[in-house]
C-alpha cells in the first residue's frame, strides 16, 4: 500500500470534512475564521481527480458565532461549527448542518442547507430544531452531526437543552430543575428521493436520560474530576470540555449515534463517598422504520 503526498486544499481552514458522493467525486467542507474570531464562513470545494486538484471554494453560509467561549449557564466550551455529508445514492447531492447564534434571542440554533448540483448552489438555510420556548427563556441546540445513508436517508442529530434538568441522582442537586442546562440528543430525519432532502417527521428525542454537563462535580484525592481543557482546578469559564464531535451513521435499517453522557455512575468512589459521574460514550440505535413512514 502506498499513500500519496498531501495536497493543500486551501489556507487558513479548520473543521475539515472530506466526503465522497455516489459518483466518486471528493468534496471538502471547511470553516475559515477572520482574525480574532467573529463570524465564520463555511466553504465547500470539489475534486474530480482523486484530490490532485480542487475547484474554487464556494461560500455556503456565514453563521453567527457565540460572543463568549462557552454556552450560557455552563462552563463548557462550544464545539465544532459544522458537519457535512454527501449522498451515497444521488450524485452531487450534498448536505450541511451548522450551528448559528441567534443574536436577538440569545440562543444557539442548528441550521441545514443542501446542494443538488455538486455544490455550485445551495438552498436557503432552514432551522432544524423545532423547540418552542417560553418568552424570555431561550434554550440552546448545538454541535450538530449529519449523515447520509442508503436509499436517500439523511439525518441530523444535535445536543439539545430544551428539557428541564430532572430530579435524578446523576444531576447535581444545585442543577435540578434548571432550564437551558442539562443536555439531551435530538434527531431530525430527511428523505432525498432525487429532488433534494425533504423533512421526514419532527425532532425526536434520542436520549433516554438528560445529563448534567457540570458533572463530574465530585473529587478524588482532593482533586476536581471535572473535565477541563488545560487541566486547571478550578476550571475557568469556557474551558469545560464535553467533546467537540459526536458520531452519526446510517445503515439500511438503523441510525447509529455515539455521544457523551454523565448519567451513568462509574465504579469509582469519590471523596464525597458516592460514585463519580464521569463522561461516558453512549451508542444509540434508532430503527429507520421508527423515524418516519418510508424512511
Amino acid at each position: 500500500m502506498t499513500i500519496s503526498p498531501p495536497s493543500q486544499v486551501g489556507a487558513a481552514a479548520t473543521y475539515v470534512y472530506p466526503e465522497i458522493d455516489a459518483a466518486g467525486d471528493l468534496y471538502v467542507a471547511v470553516v475559515s475564521f477572520p482574525p480574532n474570531g467573529g463570524p465564520s464562513t463555511i466553504y465547500v470545494t470539489r475534486s474530480r481527480d482523486d484530490a490532485q486538484t480542487f475547484a474554487p471554494f464556494v461560500a455556503v453560509a456565514t453563521p453567527s458565532m457565540i460572543p463568549t467561549a462557552g454556552l450560557p449557564n455552563t462552563r463548557f466550551r462550544d464545539g465544532i461549527t459544522e458537519s457535512f455529508a454527501a449522498s451515497p445514492t444521488h450524485a452531487g447531492h450534498l448536505y450541511l448542518a451548522y450551528e448559528d447564534w441567534d443574536t436577538t434571542l440569545g440562543q444557539m440554533d442548528v441550521k441545514f442547507t443542501q446542494s443538488t448540483d455538486a455544490g455550485s448552489t445551495w438552498s436557503a438555510p432552514v432551522k432544524v430544531n423545532d423547540n418552542v420556548d417560553a418568552a424570555g427563556v431561550p434554550t440552546d441546540q448545538f454541535q450538530p452531526a449529519i449523515a447520509a445513508g442508503p436509499g436517500g436517508a439523511v439525518a441530523i442529530e444535535f445536543y439539545d437543552r430544551r428539557q428541564v434538568c430532572p430530579n435524578d441522582p446523576s444531576v447535581l442537586p444545585a442543577d435540578v430543575g434548571r432550564t437551558n442546562f442539562c443536555i439531551d440528543v435530538s434527531l431530525q430525519a430527511y428523505k432525498d428521493t432525487g429532488g433534494g432532502a425533504v423533512l421526514a417527521g419532527s425532532n425526536r428525542r434520542v436520549t433516554q436520560f438528560a445529563w448534567d454537563p457540570e458533572q463530574p462535580g465530585q473529587h478524588l484525592g482532593g482533586l476536581s474530576q471535572y473535565p477541563c481543557a488545560g487541566a486547571r482546578d478550578p476550571c475557568p469559564n469556557g474551558r469545560g470540555f464535553i467533546g467537540d464531535y459526536f458520531g452519526l451513521a446510517i445503515s439500511a435499517t438503523n441510525i447509529y449515534s455515539l455521544f457523551v453522557s454523565t448519567h451513568y455512575p462509574s465504579n469509582v468512589t469519590g471523596d464525597e463517598d458516592g460514585p463519580i459521574y464521569y463522561q461516558q460514550q453512549v451508542l444509540g440505535t434508532v430503527p429507520r422504520s421508527a423515524v418516519a413512514r418510508g424512511f
